[in-house]
């Protein structure tokens, strides 16, 4: 019998970050420096035939449109096709709050709640990690993309 697992997805950047959870503790992670649109579903492939998926959780944004869309989009289906919960988090949780890069000298900060775009004389490298534990409370059920802060591409 397949280990019951939770999956958590960081793909604004390169590398992607895929993070494998039992029992809320990280047991396994994968980097890939290939696209989302052509790596997800080979990992993925692998993942089903090896765990149980419960939970899917993924970073909404802000960041790369289009790595935004294509982790929204594919992750969306296979919730709704496998019958699994998708929970999402704005990436600043996974970079200890640190700006991310927009376009340009332009990046993306959180200050208090509000996202907004500075602009930096030298753009930060943005670096994300994958929590070691996952706490549940600080991942929304509304799991649509952050949108609304504008498109980057």
């Amino acid at each position: 019998m397949p280990k019951k697992v939770d999956v958590l997805l960081i793909t604004l950047t390169s590398p992607i970050l895929v993070g494998i959870y039992e029992d809320n503790k990280l047991i396994e992670t994968i980097k890939s420096d290939e696209k989302s649109s052509d790596v997800l579903p080979l990992i993925f492939q692998d993942l089903l035939k090896k765990y149980d998926i419960q939970n899917l959780f993924y970073a909404n944004g802000p960041g790369s449109f289009m790595a935004i869309k294509v982790a929204y989009i594919f992750l969306k289906s296979l919730s709704v096709l496998k019958k699994i919960p998708l929970y999402a988090r704005d990436a600043f949780y996974f970079n200890e709050n640190q700006p991310i890069k927009a376009i340009g000298k332009l990046c993306f900060v959180k200050i208090a709640s509000k996202i907004e775009t500075q602009k930096f004389e030298t753009v930060p490298k943005t670096e994300f990690k994958l929590p070691d534990e996952l706490d549940y409370n600080e991942f929304s059920t509304n799991a649509t993309p952050l949108y609304e802060i504008g498109a980057v591409g």
